[in-house]
Order: structure tokens, then sequence, then C-alpha cells
């Protein structure tokens, strides 16, 4: 019976070890079944962008002739490089505003309880449901009075402040030690030095997560740039994409080479900070 009962031990610890090994490739399967279908649409694009004119629509997985008069001609037709300027200039004091913004709302609300604290959530919380559709035109006409029109501040102060932002921070405020800031109150700081040199350090996660989804987002941002902007010399990126789209056809390969030119940034953020992009996403809870 001991040995029955060694071999049946032994066949049960072969077929875990099975189960666990089909799993595990299943998985793995999966995985780069899901890489694949991420990267071959960039492959994509960089090979299209290398295409003659002539070969545009070819079907085959590199051009026969690779060139770069694409690229040449992008770079001669648009201001390509003054774009990306602005829109690395825009992008990112759109996300140092809505950090400094969301920091000063978030700790409002959690460290100064009022009667009306709840009712000032909920609201912030439904003006993130508000589509942009809805506030670009008032939005417009104040720009319009204030002389913002075809402008970088014009694309920016609309943006200053997002309720993703206060409200992502506002939850990560809510689990900081309250026995930390009651003792630094008690030693006479005052709420400046509290958000600034003990809440703001230990927010590192919540605040690079936030730093980087608004920055994407206003990289990536088509419709209030193209309402606000008039030269082209004084646009973005994505709407000198939009230049290559006409009603007598699209020029697929200068199209395929500004947009790979417009990926390019983001994409060398993430590859230089990929450890810290998906660290900060893990503590934070954002997935």
């Amino acid at each position: 019976m001991t040995i029955d009962a060694s071999h049946a031990s032994i066949a049960l610890a072969s077929a875990e070890t099975k189960s666990g090994r089909t799993r595990r490739f299943a998985v793995h399967a999966v995985m780069i079944l899901l890489s694949f279908l991420s990267i071959f649409p960039i492959y994509w694009m960089i090979v299209t962008s290398l295409r003659p004119e002539n070969e545009i629509f070819s079907t085959s997985l590199w051009p026969s002739n690779p060139s770069l008069e694409n690229y040449v001609f992008v770079l001669t037709r648009i201001p390509m490089i003054g774009m990306l300027i602005n829109t690395t200039i825009v992008s990112a004091a759109t996300a140092l505003l809505q950090v400094v913004t969301g920091l000063f709302a978030a700790y409002a609300l959690v460290r100064w309880r009022m009667r009306l604290s709840g009712i000032i959530h909920g609201l912030i919380a439904l003006s993130w449901l508000v589509p942009f559709q809805v506030t670009m035109i008032p939005n417009y006409v104040l720009a319009s009075r204030l002389g913002l029109l075809d402008t970088l501040t014009g694309l920016i102060v609309p943006n200053a402040a997002h309720a993703f932002a206060i409200l992502l921070l506002y939850n990560a405020m809510r689990s900081f030690p309250t026995e930390i800031l009651e003792a630094a109150r008690i030693d006479g700081a005052r709420s400046w030095k509290i958000l600034w040199q003990i809440v703001v350090p230990n927010m590192g996660a919540p605040i690079a997560s936030l730093s980087i989804i608004a920055f994407i987002s206003a990289w990536n941002e088509y419709f209030w740039p193209l309402l606000l902007s008039r030269k082209p010399e004084n646009s973005v990126v994505q709407i000198g994409l939009q230049m290559f789209m006409t009603q007598e056809g699209n020029l697929w390969g200068p199209l395929m080479a500004a947009a790979a030119l417009a990926s390019l940034p983001i994409l060398v953020i993430y590859l230089v900070l990929q450890r810290h992009v998906i660290e900060s996403f893990m503590k934070s809870g954002i997935r």
C-alpha cells in the first residue's frame, strides 16, 4: 500500500506539474499574441513611412527600396520641428498645472472638512463626466475675449485643472496618516509647509502617475488645438498630421512619417522611464 500511495502521489505531482506548464504556456501564448497586436501597427506605420510613393499600398513586410523622402517632405512641407516643440511645451505645462491645482484642491478637501465638502467632491466628480463638446464653445468664446486665440497660452489655460487629477490625488491623500499632519500643525507648521514638505514628498507614485497621464493626454489632444489654432507655427503636432489628409486624397507616406515623428517622443519617454512608469501605476492603483 505504501508503494501504491507513493506512486499515486508521484503521478499526482506529475499531473499538477504538467497542468502548471500548460497554464503557463497558454498565458505566455496570449501575452505574445497581444504584444504582437500592439506592436504590429507601430511597425507598419514605420514601414509605410519608408515606402516610396509607388509602393505605398504594397503588402510586403519591408519596402524593396526604403527611402527617407517622406520624412524630408514632412520637414519641408510643414514646420514639424516647431510643432513638436510647441506640443512639448503645452503638454509639460498642462501636466504641471494639473498636478499643482490637483494638489491644492485635494489637500483642501481632505484637510479642511466643511459642510459642503461632500457636495463639492460630488460636483467635481460629475464635471469629469461632462464631455468636452459641451464646454468647448464657452471655452472658445472666453479664450477669444481674452485674446488667447492662436496662442500656446490658450491651449494650456483651459486644461490647467482637471477633475481626474483632483480625484486621483484626493484618494491618495485620504490614506495619508492624519497623525503626522496633526503633529506638524502642533509644531507650528502652516498648511503650505505641510503640503510641500510632508505630503508631497510621500506621494511620489500618484504624482508620477498623474504627470504621465496628463502629459500623454495633452500630447494627444486634437479638437481644442484644431478649434483654437490658426497658423501652423502656433499649432501642435496633431494638427500637423491633419494637414496631410485632404479632400483630394490622403498622402499616406508623409502622413505615416509625420505620425512616426509625433509618436517618437512618447515612445522615447516610455522606454527611458519604463520601470518608473509601471511602478508608479502599480503603486497608485491605476490599471
